[in-house]
């Protein structure tokens, strides 16, 4: 794709080239971190070929652990995809317990065919499949995820029905996301004068999305990308 004649958007059978080359990649170069899948739609036009068919789902990364605090006063922040190595529950064995609750994140990179962008829903729920309310998810985020909060338009987290599994799910608004996916590409001297690849566009996508909810992308991830093209 040319950057300087590129609106930013990503077709819906992009995205599927592209969802595909980015869970390969994070299987690669994040191999300790839970992998992401593509899961196919489970409703299916019937008047789709097969190919187009295997087009149609979504990314999951789904039961991402998190051990919350259950004091009121805990100032520690226990965010279990926001360290160098996931923090397992075996490991948590070794310290007390008697204060923490576990809790599960679910992410889903869904494309969104009227925005022509991605878009992150997740959902987190108890252990007993209790799920929890905004307030006590905002705890859970990242202390610099406040200030992008209130800062940033697009990032504005609304609860609607999952397009695919027609259960209410929270998302970050996908509104100005072309806009500034096409800027952060026109800021990169070499896919300015080479074109942006497809395969890249999900890689770069998450490692500015991915920061509002503790989602780190490797650095190898990016790099080599960039050093690919």
């Amino acid at each position: 794709m040319e950057v300087l004649g590129w609106d930013g958007a990503l077709s819906s059978r992009d995205f599927h080239v592209a969802a595909r080359a980015f869970a390969n990649n994070w299987k690669e170069f994040n191999s300790a971190f839970p992998p992401w899948t593509w899961v196919p739609s489970p409703k299916q036009p019937p008047h789709l070929s097969r190919l187009q068919q295997q087009q149609h789902g979504y990314l999951s990364l789904e039961k991402i652990c998190l051990l919350r605090s259950i004091k009121e006063d805990a100032n520690e922040e226990n965010h279990a995809w926001d360290e160098e190595e996931p923090e397992s529950v075996d490991k948590a064995t070794l310290v007390d317990t008697s204060n923490l609750q576990v809790c599960y994140y679910d992410f889903h990179i869904v494309h969104s065919d009227s925005y022509r962008v991605p878009v992150l829903y997740f959902r987190c729920y108890y252990i007993d499949g209790q799920p929890l309310a905004l307030e006590e998810i905002e705890k859970d985020l990242p202390a610099r995820s406040s200030k992008v909060l209130l800062e940033s338009k697009w990032t504005f987290i609304t609860q609607e029905e999952h397009p695919y599994l027609n259960r209410p799910w929270y998302k970050l608004h996908p509104c100005g996301t072309s806009e500034w996916m096409k800027l952060l590409f026109l800021g990169d001297n070499s896919q300015a004068k080479n074109g942006v690849a497809v395969e890249q566009y999900l890689v770069s996508w998450l490692s500015v999305v991915g920061q509002v909810v503790g989602i780190r992308v490797p650095f190898e991830m990016l790099n080599h990308h960039k050093t690919s093209n």
